[in-house]
């Protein structure tokens, strides 16, 4: 296949694919580095979490929040808008604040609005100016040095993230589930590299089938969060349309779309990639998702099912965030646009600026 005669390093410059392959190392060094940052036993002393980001910092919350949604004795929030929601005041109140750069204006304005309302504070961040805002409401700021776009950060973000919520009694030990990550994520590495061939490497297989179609990806419960992932990626590293859906509430509606408009569907323009954990998933969902695709099939619908790998949540969680990061390198190779830059993003924030 084509994806095995590439030149990799001049289609990116700036080498998202050693951010990817980095994802293990960055999640070691960030489970670490939480174990030896400040937390002030009170901060733990609180009946609700708000975890405030945007973009490539805000999925970190969504994939804690997925992934202790069943064991963690608090609600966990997570708002991705200028303005906190009412409760989050007082406090009972812990706001944690996600910026690698520091710099999000919504999570800016939200972090001062929880300064004003009395809450307790977090900030996980590379600096800007979110640090000394935080520190100088009496806040707790967990910094870190990591040279990278915000979405090629997440082993940092998560990691740290994960390693606050143990420590905060949100969740329990993670210890093992880290290092059965870590295992996992560095033998699936060595296949998913640019130097693996597609015969066996099933990220190149994958990419070349969503090649010049719209990808749609499901997931459920605590991998719902990773289908979100799986869309950014798409968006920012491949330059592609691309949705998102949850199961079972796509059950619902997003199921019946699948017939208009005929020009997209008769020509295979339109995929469906299914995320789905053989052993975490709701039973409903799991039958729910094999029903599906066979309905999908039968209207003619490409349909992917991609399961997760390993024993643990966490496990399952990074093996296909890893997998569909990979994925997305590989299409972006395929549409042969640089995966790093994101003008219009860049372009938005200049207007925003002079507005």
């Amino acid at each position: 296949m084509f994806l095995d005669d590439i030149d990799y390093q001049k289609l990116d410059p700036d080498n998202m694919r050693g951010f990817i392959e980095a994802l293990p190392d960055q999640l070691e060094a960030a489970w670490a580095h939480a174990k030896t940052q400040p937390l002030p036993p009170d901060l733990a002393a609180v009946d609700r979490v708000v975890i405030c980001g945007m973009g490539g910092s805000a999925i970190s919350g969504d994939l804690l929040a997925g992934l202790v949604e069943s064991t963690c004795p608090k609600p966990i929030f997570v708002n991705r808008d200028y303005d906190l929601p009412a409760f989050a005041a007082g406090s009972q109140t812990l706001v944690i604040c996600l910026s690698h750069s520091g710099t999000t204006e919504e999570t800016l304005n939200a972090a001062q609005q929880a300064i004003d309302r009395g809450a307790r504070l977090l900030a996980i961040t590379t600096g800007g100016k979110l640090q000394p805002m935080i520190e100088s409401a009496g806040g707790v700021v967990w910094d870190f040095a990591y040279a990278s776009p915000p979405r090629a950060a997440l082993g940092w973000l998560y990691g740290l993230l994960l390693g606050a919520a143990v420590r905060l009694g949100l969740a329990s030990d993670l210890e093992p589930e880290v290092d059965e990550s870590l295992e996992r994520m560095r033998r699936d590495g060595e296949v998913w590299a640019t130097t693996s061939m597609t015969n066996r490497n099933n990220a190149k297989r994958v990419a070349g089938q969503i090649l010049d179609c719209v990808p749609v990806v499901w997931g459920a419960g605590f991998l719902a969060p990773v289908a979100r992932r799986w869309k950014t990626q798409f968006n920012e590293n491949a330059k592609t349309g691309a949705f998102f859906e949850a199961m079972p509430e796509l059950n619902h509606n997003a199921v019946v779309g699948i017939l208009a408009p005929v020009e997209l569907m008769n020509r295979h323009k339109f995929q469906i990639v299914q995320l789905v954990s053989p052993t975490f998933d709701h039973p409903r969902n799991r039958l729910r998702h094999a029903a599906t695709e066979t309905l999908l099939r039968e209207a003619g619908v490409i349909t992917e099912v991609v399961k997760a790998r390993g024993e643990s949540r966490l496990t399952q969680q990074m093996n296909l965030i890893q997998f569909g990061d990979y994925v997305s390198f590989y299409l972006a190779m395929a549409y042969e646009v640089d995966p790093t830059p994101i003008v219009p993003i860049n372009r938005l924030k200049e207007k925003m600026a002079a507005g």
